[in-house]
Order: structure tokens, then sequence, then C-alpha cells
């Protein structure tokens, strides 16, 4: 029986190349749980690089899916804006939380500016020793030969500890952290299960609780770390209550979900390329040019939303005033135009971190060279106490279509 004309097809259920492109609809969350999203991307990439979708859970939408195009998209904010928000759902009206990254110029880069000395060259470098501690106390902590659950042992334990330090938040409370960046981004507005008076009351106890620290931060100088300097710097030290929750909320998961799913990642393609995972075994020199690779391969974050300013046109498509455009990042870094042998998991592919994970332009992820310098130390321990992590389980991914990022990844260490 034919699907009714107002519904979307469920594409989990069908086989990918049967399906009419008008009715591929690639926000469909089920896609990422399952993992099952690639083969429609490679059928648009190849017959519809810009693909309108017009029937989705999330209104009409356009998928950019080619490499230069996503480029394109990004340095053009002129026509294609952040300020209507980031993902594909709208922002309820009566429960906006603008940030930086859902901002052009000039206050995108007032409010980027603030924070940015977080993760300057001069900090990351201090911050390298305290990295090592904490892996350090995390591999060791760990069975051996028994299963555990990769992402809450290891992926979630050290970016939440991380993500401490860089808030100075109460470490003994640092596990809210983690709640509140996975209740931002399961909701209804990226297809996640987390229904939206749940995640509304958990994010007000986030402005709560920071709101409390910053009020204590404000009277105190000299603090380095992010919510001093949103305390003090005269762009953000008077934001109103939900923009402040929206910035918050914009670094909890920049800093969380990026490291924490490409950590595991980088696990789940070592044990699905095992010839790769011998050739890190032979050569521990390989390890920087592999994290660009596992973050390239892992793409944390499916996509980022544009919408358009003006009418304009891209690869002969009429992209009208209001329409939303949907970057997949996902797509671009297996674009065979742009990236040779891009389905590959290669640890030392040439040029490796030319890749859209962390975007590209003006919203380029500020924090980039702190997840690789994460990824990078904790590769250099695993290898100095571990001859292999055993995937020896199903892997669980969440159900989102913007984080691409896993809840269950089943190892043993030995």
């Amino acid at each position: 029986m034919a699907e009714p004309a107002n519904e979307p097809l469920n594409l989990a259920a069908v086989d990918p190349y049967d399906v009419p492109l008008a009715q591929i609809d690639v926000s469909q969350s089920e896609l990422y749980e399952k993992d099952l999203f690639w083969p429609y991307f490679e059928r648009l990439r190849k017959e519809d690089p810009v693909h309108y979708c017009a029937n989705s859970d999330f209104g009409p939408y356009w998928s950019i899916t080619k490499f230069d195009d996503i480029v394109y998209v990004e340095k053009n904010h002129d026509l294609f804006s952040s300020e209507w928000g980031i993902v594909l759902g709208d922002r309820p009206e009566d429960f906006e939380t603008p940030n930086f990254i859902s901002m052009d110029p000039p206050k995108h880069d007032q409010q980027r500016k603030a924070v940015q000395g977080v993760v300057a060259p001069r900090n990351l470098a201090e911050l390298q020793g305290t990295i090592r501690e904490r892996v350090v106390t995390i591999l060791d902590s760990l069975p051996r030969n028994e299963t555990f659950n990769w992402v809450d042992q290891v992926s979630i334990e050290l970016t939440t500890q991380m993500l401490a330090m860089l808030f100075d938040f109460p470490f003994e409370e640092r596990h809210k952290l983690t709640y509140w960046s996975d209740m931002a981004t399961s909701g209804a507005l990226t297809g996640g299960p987390t229904d939206e008076t749940t995640r509304r009351t958990a994010l007000l106890e986030c402005l709560d609780e920071f709101t409390k620290l910053r009020d204590e931060r404000i009277n105190t100088e000299g603090g380095f770390d992010l919510l001093s300097m949103l305390a003090h710097d005269k762009s953000t030290r008077d934001m109103p209550p939900m923009e402040f929750l929206g910035n918050l909320i914009l670094l909890i998961v920049g800093g969380n979900d990026t490291t924490r799913n490409s950590i595991s990642g980088g696990v789940l393609a070592l044990n699905e390329n095992p010839a790769e995972y011998d050739k890190l075994r032979n050569d521990h020199s390989l390890i920087p040019n592999m994290v660009s690779e596992i973050i390239r391969w892992q793409t944390p974050l499916a996509y980022m939303r544009r919408t358009a300013v003006k009418d304009t046109e891209l690869r002969g498509k009429k992209i009208k005033q209001g329409d939303k455009v949907v970057m997949w990042y996902v797509s671009g870094n297996r674009d065979e135009d742009a990236i040779e042998s891009p389905n590959d998991f290669i640890i030392d592919r040439p040029n490796a971190r030319h890749h859209l994970s962390f975007g590209f332009g003006i919203h380029r992820c500020m924090g980039n060279r702190l997840a690789e310098l994460q990824l990078r130390i904790l590769w250099e321990e695993i290898l100095q106490r571990f001859e292999n992590i055993e995937l020896v389980g199903e892997v669980v991914r969440v159900r989102s279509n913007f984080v691409k990022g896993y809840s269950e990844l089943p190892v043993k260490v030995y």
C-alpha cells in the first residue's frame, strides 16, 4: 500500500535505490540510529547534490551534500544566515536560546572572541599535563578482560572532566554537564526521543546553577575559565538569561559531543579496519594523523543548518529567501570528488585534516585544537597500556539527525 501523500516515507524500511529522489528525506533520525543513511547521501551526491525535500517532520529544506558546495554556503554568510537556528527544527518562540553560533557578524564575532582565549595555543600547551593525568587515571581504572561500555567509562568520563575544568564547574557534580548536553541535543528539534517538557526543565536547571556560579565570579578578577570570561567580557556580561543559557549550551555541547563521539568512533573504526589497527600498533607516530582521520570518518555532528537571506541559486537550483539550507558534513566528508577513497578509514591518509567535521569559515569549531589534543593524548596512553580494545557486542547509536554518536560500545581491553 502506498504511503499517504502527506506523510514522509519511512526510509529506514525501504531500499534506498528504489525511492524516488523527491521522497528522499535524510532528516529522519531513525536512519542515524540504525546507520542506514549512507546510500541516501551517495545517491544525492551523484544524482541531485542540491536536493529539495518538500515533506519532512521539520518542513521543507534543501540538502547540500558535496564538499565544495558546503564550503560555498559556509563562506557566504551574507546569503545563508545562522540567525534562524543551526538545527532542522524551528526554535519554539516561547523558549528561544540564542547563542553565537546562531548569529551573524558582528555580534557573532564579539561573543566568540569573549571565550576564544580558553583554547589559545599557550593555554592548550598548559592543559596538556592535566589532560594526560586524567587520561592515565581513567585508563588505569578500566577492568582487564571484562566487558564494559567504552562510551560511559572513557568517552563520557574524559570529556566531562575536561568540561568541568574548562568551566571551573564543581568536579563532584560534573555529570550534570553531560546530562544537560544530552538534554539539549536529544529533543524534537533534532528528531530525538526527549519530550520538550523534560528538555526545558533540564535546561532551566542548567541556567539556574550557572547563574549562581556566574554571580559569584563577577566579583572575582583573573579567572581564566569559560564562565569567568563570559562574566567579565563587556559583550557577554549583560546577556539576557536565555541568551546566557544558549551560549552555555553551545559551549557544553561543543566541548562534549565532538570529542566524546570521536573517542568512541575511533575504537569502532579500528575494530572495523584491523589492518589499520596493526599499522597503528607498529608505528605510534601515526597518532596525530589518525586523530584527523577519526574526526573525518566519524563526523560527530552530521550537519549545520542555514537560512537563505535572499533569493539565490546553487547548481542551477533556485533557493528562495527563507528556505532552510542544510550542509550535510557527514556527506561532504564522503565526497569522492574532494577526498580520495572517502569511505575507507586510512590512518596515514595524506592531508587528513581536509575535512568538514569542524565546519568552515567564521563558524569553524572554536575548540578544534583542543579536541585533537585530547584524542592524541588518549591514543598515546592507550597504546602504552593495551594491545587491543576489542569490540565484543552490538553498537548502540543515538537517535538524532544532528549528533552522530553512540550510547553503547561494549569492549574488552587487554
